[in-house]
């Protein structure tokens, strides 16, 4: 059941549990999400006139709408489905907008309230059954309405169907370059659909705004979802905005001029009123000079030698407004190559370092080098190199060694076990007078001793 929330006037939707004929009960400022809708913003303002508007605006498939009036004073807001007056019969439509906003949209659409028609009452479930079958019938009608005028051989293209609530009439909407004769055609559409048939032809913006889609900036047709009135476009617009005249990229999906070339071309408009006139021919010592191209956004003027216009010069509006007075004066300008200034390189400083593929390679040589550095500083290195490290923590630690004159480890500086390193032989001397306790506790003490131990195993003593 079709509550106007969320739907395009589709009756199969989901709009919460709470749905009755008289639409949503909590939708009385709804966001209305179908074609051309209308936000009541004074919803939440309490009337000050004492009457109240009798008329609501009522809306049917797509984006057809019409006013109507409330005659019996039934309480209606957003979303009520109701049965209108039609010629012939009755119509089913959602209502979209209630209230004083009614009267400014009757003004602004020039509606008359003495040929208002009037709401007859809520649909029932009987009303909504006949609509939502007439609904489902309308794509297989379109489809074979199109088959019987391209075998009349009729140019001309059937872009919707709409059933009148009640089903008693067929409205077939149509776009043509030519006139159409439909004296044979509506004959064979009341043959085959058996019913009252009205015909209707309409413009290529009304079938984009009817059919709708996506646009090239990626959002809903402008026509099909807020835009109420077409205004005229043309060349001059494109070309106020600096843009290329190229129909692909400058036109829409009806093949016109896109209408969202009018929405910015009053901004245009007032900052070229501060620019020179773009036919602008400058007098300067190594010839005549004309505009080529201007940027409303950087305030700049590209000029060009008529001789030759392949190098082009950028120039401040205001130099060029000095250059103009100039030669005003009968005075010829310096040359373009010594009026332009050298463009200073703006340097981007990457913070988060995104674009840099080797940050993390940078990082890590960052931290090797700190490491490097600070080796030497440590103070429980005894030296500088491994070797150092391997002997001189331990034999300093082990007080047997120390009272022992005649070991030369002990009474040498930090650089005599490096000295001694190449001969080997002679600490297996060492080796030999230690006990078998202190040679148990070295390969836990020092586990790099395991090492030399490999390359120079120690000789078994049999007094020991």
């Amino acid at each position: 059941m079709s509550c106007g929330c969320k739907t395009s006037g589709d009756s199969a939707h989901s709009c919460g549990p709470k749905k009755t004929a008289s639409g949503c009960e909590n939708v009385n400022t709804c966001g209305n999400s179908y074609k051309l809708s209308v936000f009541d913003w004074l919803s939440n303002i309490n009337n000050p006139a004492s009457n109240r508007c009798d008329f609501v605006e009522v809306r049917f498939k797509n984006d057809r709408k019409s006013f109507y009036k409330n005659v019996n004073n039934i309480p209606l807001h957003i979303g009520s489905v109701v049965t209108v007056e039609s010629s012939p019969g009755h119509d089913v439509g959602v209502v979209s907008l209630t209230g004083e906003l009614v009267k400014i949209q009757m003004k602004k659409k020039k509606a008359s309230e003495e040929s208002a028609l009037k709401i007859y009452r809520q649909a029932n479930q009987k009303d909504l059954e006949v609509w939502q079958e007439a609904r489902k019938k309308e794509d297989a009608v379109k489809l074979e309405a199109r088959k019987i005028a391209h075998r009349l051989g009729l140019e001309m293209k059937v872009t919707d169907v709409e059933y009148q609530g009640d089903s008693s009439k067929i409205t077939f909407y149509y776009t043509a370059d030519t006139r159409v004769d439909f004296r044979q055609l509506i004959k064979e559409y009341a043959g085959s659909f058996r019913t009252k048939i009205d015909m209707k032809q309409i413009g290529f913006r009304q079938e984009a705004a009817k059919v709708g889609g996506i646009g090239s900036c990626g959002r809903e047709l402008c026509c099909s979802t807020w835009l109420t009135d077409f205004r005229s476009v043309n060349t001059n617009v494109a070309r106020y905005q600096q843009l290329s005249i190229n129909p692909q990229k400058l036109a829409g999906q009806c093949g016109k001029l896109k209408c969202c070339l009018n929405y910015e071309l009053d901004s245009y408009l007032d900052a070229l009123s501060n620019f020179p006139s773009s036919s602008t021919v400058l007098e300067t010592e190594k010839g005549r000079a004309f505009c080529i191209k201007i940027d409303v956004f950087k305030k700049k003027m590209w000029f060009a030698y008529v001789d030759s216009s392949i190098a082009w010069y950028d120039f401040d509006i205001d130099l060029v407004k000095k250059l103009i007075s100039k030669n005003k004066r009968g005075e010829r300008t310096l040359p373009l190559e010594d009026l332009k200034q050298p463009d200073l390189p703006l340097q981007s400083i990457d913070l988060i370092q995104e674009n840099n593929v080797d940050r993390f390679e940078k990082k890590n040589r960052g931290n090797r080098n700190r490491n490097n550095q600070n080796k030497p500083n440590n103070p429980q290195q005894g030296g500088q190199g491994q070797g150092q490290k391997r002997t001189r923590p331990e034999r300093q630690d082990r007080p047997e060694r120390s009272e022992k004159p005649e070991n030369p480890n002990t009474q040498s500086g930090n650089q005599q076990p490096r000295q001694q390193k190449p001969n080997p032989q002679q600490k297996r001397p060492v080796e030999k007078t230690e006990n078998s306790a202190d040679a148990e506790k070295k390969p836990q003490t020092n586990p790099n001793k395991k090492k030399f131990k490999k390359k120079f195993p120690p000789k078994k003593d049999n007094d020991a």
